[in-house]
């Protein structure tokens, strides 16, 4: 007898459909699977046979094939050991066909009949909900992930032996009580006293890259607050909309890293990898791609600390995506692309002892060591960088204000009031084509949207021909300006914004004994 059962791949970003066709024919008992599973779907034959014995069915004791169609699709993952269950009793005739009609499942089996939660099921939900799916049957350790869905049945069980009942109406379809989880956060009040008394020019930094969504680098010594103050960006965007926290939610849920029980995101991710991190870790791979660190800050905050010590090879693979906002991945087999509209964040030393052009003549490093430290940055990365600046080790008096209970002229800061920075957004998001920030602005819908004044115009030509700049460095000199004029509530962006703006241009050149450091 032949049974079907309607279950989801994890393709990308996106879930596809999968029949999971289950047929019983006479010869040696056996079960062979078809339709390119990988070594996790092999293994389903014996959590599967194990599951049935011992929920008190009877296991297959002739030759069974199961398929899973589309054959040309590669399948992996342990997602799909209930749906062969449910095909494997509806072909043995311990369950009536016409329950499984329309109904879709995904979950991976214990031994003992357990049902234990898998990656990707917000995705696979979606896919349901937009098939028409009469009810999705998941883990109970999924139901509030896959609750995120509207208007999708839901049946959460915890073990094969309770679906089956369920289906059968021996026992009530159970009632779930899984509101839109919110993921359990620290508190996210902004402190200025988290690294950034007396850091002027990060503070402003810091709210550039917050309201223009601007990648910024930092140049400084070590302890210089340079990881605290990347900490202290997420604090200051907005709060995630609920298209923006379903995309991430989902994200994390195909990386399999959602918290369990798994529950909607309402943080700005900020995803800080180790500069040993292997290229597939960063930007995602494999022969069924997953999202790496990249697409898995999406929406929020990469940081990647000391800098020079990426491989330049890697960083140079991130040219494309940080400037497109979205990872292409090629395969033979598939193509797929992985959101990463992400402010990145870099901090590094400007030279292997950390200490060159700080006061006292502490660094011990000779001036090729500092030259070949920061050529493993390549030119056109820090192209990409629209903010620069270089930080100096605070002062103790600076230190000692932020371990003070502050006064009342202390606080709040003006620059880094998250107040302001939501104000300028909302000016960028009423004036901007589509909605973007000025980050993403092109030279048309600068000189459209802009508000860029005749003097502004004729100084900022003067200064892409006296520094050398590229057509890119001097569009994003633009943008900061444009931002700075938002930050201030301006309509039309001034001279002192171009003055401004180039402070943050520190280092067009690298930071060697010939070039002029500014100091905060």
């Amino acid at each position: 007898m032949l049974a079907r059962c309607l279950s989801a791949s994890i393709v990308g970003l996106e879930a596809r459909p999968v029949v999971v066709e289950v047929d019983l024919a006479p010869g040696l008992p056996g079960l062979q699977l078809v339709g390119l599973p990988d070594t996790a779907i092999q293994e389903s034959r014996e959590r599967v046979r194990a599951a049935l014995r011992n929920s008190g069915f009877r296991g297959p004791l002739v030759r069974v094939v199961v398929n899973l169609a589309p054959a040309d699709l590669r399948k992996e993952g342990p997602a799909f050991d209930l749906p062969i269950a449910l095909g494997l009793l509806v072909s043995s005739g311990q369950l009536d066909a016409p329950l499984l009609k329309d109904l879709w499942c995904a979950g991976e089996l214990g031994l003992d009949g357990s049902l234990r939660p898998c990656r990707g099921i917000l995705a696979v939900a979606r896919l349901a909900a937009a098939a028409g799916a009469r009810a999705l049957v998941v883990p109970v350790a999924n139901a509030a992930e896959a609750s995120l869905v509207p208007d999708l049945k839901l049946l959460a069980a915890t073990s094969l032996r309770e679906v089956v009942q369920t289906l059968r109406g021996t026992q009530p379809w159970p009632c779930l009580d899984v509101a839109n989880a919110i993921t359990a956060t620290a508190d996210d009040s902004f402190d200025t006293r988290d690294g950034v008394i007396g850091q002027t020019v990060a503070q402003q930094a810091l709210a550039l890259a917050a309201a223009g969504g601007h990648h910024l680098l930092m140049v400084g010594p070590p302890g210089c607050g340079k990881t605290l103050l990347a900490r202290q960006l997420p604090r200051l965007l907005p709060p995630l909309s609920q298209g923006e926290a379903l995309e991430i939610t989902q994200l994390h849920s195909i990386a399999g890293s959602l918290p369990q029980p798994a529950s909607l995101v309402q943080r700005r991710p900020f995803r800080s990898p180790h500069h040993s991190c292997s290229p597939a870790a960063l930007l995602g791979g494999g022969a069924n791609p997953r999202p790496g660190e990249l697409s898995l800050a999406h929406g929020g905050v990469l940081f990647l600390d000391e800098l020079a010590e990426f491989p330049r090879s890697l960083l140079d693979q991130l040219r494309q995506p940080i400037e497109e906002g979205c990872l292409w991945l090629s395969r033979a087999k598939v193509k797929c692309a992985f959101p990463c509209q992400v402010t990145l964040v870099a901090a590094t030393n400007p030279c292997p002892c950390g200490w060159f052009g700080e006061p006292g003549g502490q660094c011990r490093c000779r001036e090729t060591e500092r030259q070949r430290y920061w050529n493993r940055l390549s030119g056109p990365m820090l192209d990409r960088l629209d903010l620069q600046l270089r930080l100096h080790r605070l002062p103790p008096e600076q230190l000692r204000r932020s371990v003070e209970t502050p006064t009342p002229e202390q606080e709040p800061t003006p620059l880094l009031c998250p107040e302001r920075i939501q104000q300028a957004r909302l000016r960028m998001v009423r004036r901007n084509p589509s909605g973007c920030l000025n980050s993403a602005l092109s030279a048309a819908a600068l000189g459209r949207s802009g508000s860029l004044s005749a003097p502004a115009l004729e100084r900022w030509e003067r200064i892409v021909e006296h520094r050398q700049l590229s057509a890119r460095s001097g569009l994003r000199l633009l943008r900061v300006a444009r931002t700075l004029a938002d930050l201030d509530d301006r309509e039309h962006v001034l001279n002192t914004d171009l003055s401004e703006a180039l402070c943050f241009r520190s280092f067009d050149t690298p930071p060697t004994d010939g070039v002029n450091t500014q100091e905060d």
